[in-house]
C-alpha cells in the first residue's frame, strides 16, 4: 500500500495526512469546506518546521512530506486510487455511515475503511457496508502527528486479515497500535481518561478543590509516573495487596455517577467550551493558547523521545 485518502482536514485530519506524508506516502485530502481545506498546507508546514527544530525530521525530509499531499476538492477523486481510506469527519453517527455509504460505490471491495472515531462503536458505523470485513476503527490521539498510540479496533465483522493489516501498518509508522479486539464504547483510551475526568470534576463538584489543585496533583503527581508506567504496571509496583485493600476501603467513595458533571453542564450552556471558545475551567485568551499549544507539543515531543529511550 501507498496511496492514503484523508477525508476530514480539520485537527485530526491534516496531523494523520503528515504521519503518512513523512514516510512516502501518497495523501489526498479532502474537505467539504474549501476555507478549511486550503489551510492544510500552512498548518503541516508548521507541525513539520516544529519536527525540524526538535530533530525528528532532516529540512530535505519536510520538503518531501508537503510535496507527497494533494488537496482535492472531488469526493471521487480523492479515493480512486487510495489504497486506504480514513475517515476524520464530526463525532455523527449517521453523518459517518452515509459517508462510509458513498465512498464504497467509488471504491473497489479490497480497498481498506478506517473510522478515527473516538468513541462511536465500529460496528454499529459499519452496520449497513456492503463489505464490512474490511472496515475497522483506527482512533489517533491529539496532536495525532506526534502522539504515537493509535487505537485499532475490531469490529464484529472486521477480517482478522485487515486487522493485523493495518496494525502493521501502523507499526510501519513508528506508531503505537494498540490491539482492540472488542468493539465497546469508549474502547480503551477514553474508557480511562472519561474515568479519571469524571472524578476529577466530581472533587470540583463537591467544592474538595478547585480546578488548578486537581489538576496539579495530576501534572505533578501520579501523572508524571503515568508516562513511564501504565496502571497495571503501577499497581505491580506497589503491591498487588495494597493495590487490593485500598480498593476495598476506596472505590466505594469513587463517583459513579451516570450523568455528567454539573458543572460542566453549566459550562457548556453557557457556552465555555474550553481553548476553542477561550473559556472553559480556565481562561484561555488567544495569545496564551497558540504559546500553550507550541509548548505541549514541545514538551510531548521531549517525553517521547525520553519514553522511548527507556
Amino acid at each position: 500500500m501507498q496511496d492514503i485518502a484523508i477525508i476530514g482536514a480539520g485537527t485530526m485530519g491534516h496531523g494523520i495526512a503528515q504521519c503518512f506524508a513523512v514516510k512516502g506516502w501518497k495523501v489526498h485530502i479532502h474537505d467539504s469546506r474549501p476555507e478549511v481545506l486550503e489551510t492544510v498546507p500552512d498548518r503541516i508546514h508548521s507541525n513539520l518546521k516544529l519536527f525540524v527544530e526538535a530533530g525528528w525530521l532532516i529540512p530535505a525530509a519536510a520538503d518531501s512530506a508537503l510535496n507527497n499531499i494533494v488537496l482535492t476538492e472531488d469526493l471521487a477523486g480523492t479515493v480512486q486510487s487510495a489504497d486506504l481510506i480514513m475517515e476524520t469527519i464530526s463525532e455523527d453517527l449517521d453523518r459517518k455511515r452515509s459517508l462510509f455509504s458513498a465512498l464504497e460505490g467509488l471504491i473497489s471491495p479490497e480497498t481498506i475503511l478506517c473510522s478515527n472515531t473516538s468513541a462511536l462503536s465500529i460496528t454499529a458505523l459499519g452496520r449497513d457496508l456492503l463489505h464490512p470485513q474490511r472496515f475497522l476503527g483506527t482512533h489517533f490521539w491529539n496532536p495525532p502527528h506526534i502522539l504515537p498510540c493509535v487505537e485499532v479496533i475490531k469490529g464484529q465483522a472486521t477480517s482478522d486479515t485487515v486487522f493485523e493489516q493495518v496494525v502493521s501498518l501502523l507499526a510501519d509508522l513508528g506508531k503505537e497500535p494498540i490491539r482492540v479486539l472488542k468493539d465497546v464504547p469508549g474502547f480503551v483510551g477514553n474508557r480511562m481518561q472519561h474515568a479519571l475526568q469524571r472524578e476529577a470534576m466530581c472533587l470540583v463538584d463537591q467544592g474538595i478543590a478547585a480546578p488548578e489543585e486537581v489538576d496539579k496533583v495530576v501534572k505533578f503527581g501520579f501523572g508524571l509516573r503515568l508516562a513511564l508506567m501504565g496502571p497495571l504496571e503501577r499497581s505491580d509496583w506497589g503491591g498487588l495487596d495494597i493495590t487490593w485493600q485500598v480498593q476495598k476501603y476506596l472505590l466505594p467513595y469513587l463517583c459513579n455517577d451516570m450523568n455528567p458533571s454539573a458543572k460542566l453542564f453549566e459550562k457548556v450552556e453557557a457556552g465555555h467550551l474550553g481553548v476553542k471558545t477561550g473559556q472553559g475551567w480556565f481562561d484561555w485568551p488567544e495569545e496564551k493558547k497558540v504559546r500553550a499549544i507550541r509548548q505541549r507539543d514541545r514538551n510531548l515531543m521531549a517525553l517521547i523521545g525520553l519514553v522511548r529511550r527507556i
